[in-house]
């Protein structure tokens, strides 16, 4: 695989590792996100008064035949926390109900439960799931001893962001559903990582962030909804998109998209981003990426003495990442 580095516009006296927190993009991405942000600065009223609804609509079609689903049921935010603020604020949540999460959850949104918790007088619960974690069916009855009559919404990581565990998750979709539960699904770390197709994946709600391992431009997230949910959302910001008769097709798009002035470039940058690793054979990266993760956690574990925290499936079942490397 030929060296990428060239694409990126990285400091080259640092090696940059925090692909996680907030991603680089490479410089064909940037141009055309500078494409966008010069666009509105030769017609701004124009461009922002007639032509973005289009140009935006464009670009979630690009992003939902990326992620599997139809643009209709996509809005794009500026990143994962706006998203499940977008849903946990509009859930009607009160005294007698539970949040069941894990306690492996991002600190940002645990804090954002705990704060409408309080609010409200519903209950937000981390279960604990035991590490290292060795089997899908393990994780799924650990968790779901968690589920009461109380649980009103079930709210997990596809990938963790503080343990780096792919969450096998689809089983406690599947059994939500039955139980008539909501499911929220922080996908924060997917996209550009695994791939993706949401409308067969089962939650109720999944948000993530493209501005990390797809590489596009930072404040570029985006909420999915299937369409059985989407009339439980409540704008977060009310603006002209609440009254309208629907311009872009879709109730969902109009109540979220429009924020007022912003800058949406990052969102119009998207289909560049999707098109710069599908040039370069992305699952070729992402497999280099796992291996040299996967040898530097066996190394690493060799000299401490520690245990992996996870453990990975492939078509032989779970072992643990370190027995997995040559």
């Amino acid at each position: 695989m030929n060296s990428l580095k060239k694409y990126f516009l990285l400091d080259p006296k640092v090696t940059f590792l925090n692909h996680g927190s907030f991603g680089a993009t490479p410089r064909p991405v940037f141009r055309e996100y500078q494409r966008w942000q010069q666009e509105l600065e030769r017609q701004p009223v124009e461009f922002l008064g007639r032509r973005i609804t289009k140009f935006v609509a464009e670009s979630r079609a690009a992003l939902g035949k990326y992620s599997g689903t139809h643009a209709d049921n996509l809005v794009y935010t500026q990143n994962v926390t706006i998203s499940l603020n977008i849903i946990a604020r509009s859930l009607e949540l009160g005294a007698g109900d539970d949040v069941l999460s894990t306690d492996h959850e991002y600190g940002a949104m645990d804090r954002m439960w705990r704060f409408l918790s309080k609010q409200r007088g519903f209950r937000y619960i981390n279960r604990e799931i035991p590490i290292p974690l060795t089997t899908e069916a393990k994780f799924v009855s650990d968790f779901w001893q968690g589920v009461t009559p109380r649980t009103r919404v079930i709210f997990i990581s596809h990938i963790t962001s503080s343990t780096a565990i792919i969450f096998p998750v689809k089983e406690i979709l599947r059994r939500a559903r039955e139980a008539g539960i909501i499911t929220i699904v922080d996908g924060a770390h997917v996209p550009g990582q695994l791939p993706l197709h949401l409308d067969s994946f089962g939650a109720d709600f999944y948000a993530g962030n493209l501005h990390k391992w797809l590489c596009a431009p930072k404040g570029a997230g985006f909420l999915y909804a299937c369409p059985e949910v989407q009339p439980l959302l409540k704008p977060l910001v009310v603006s002209w998109g609440y009254e309208s008769e629907t311009p872009s097709g879709s109730t969902f798009v109009d109540h979220h998209e429009w924020w007022g002035t912003r800058d949406m470039a990052a969102f119009l940058a998207v289909p560049a981003a999707i098109e710069f690793q599908e040039n370069h054979d992305w699952d070729k990266v992402r497999d280099t990426c796992h291996y040299l993760a996967r040898d530097s956690q066996r190394r690493i574990c060799e000299i401490t003495g520690l245990a992996p925290l996870h453990a990975s499936r492939d078509s032989e079942g779970w072992k643990h990442e370190a027995e997995q490397v040559p």
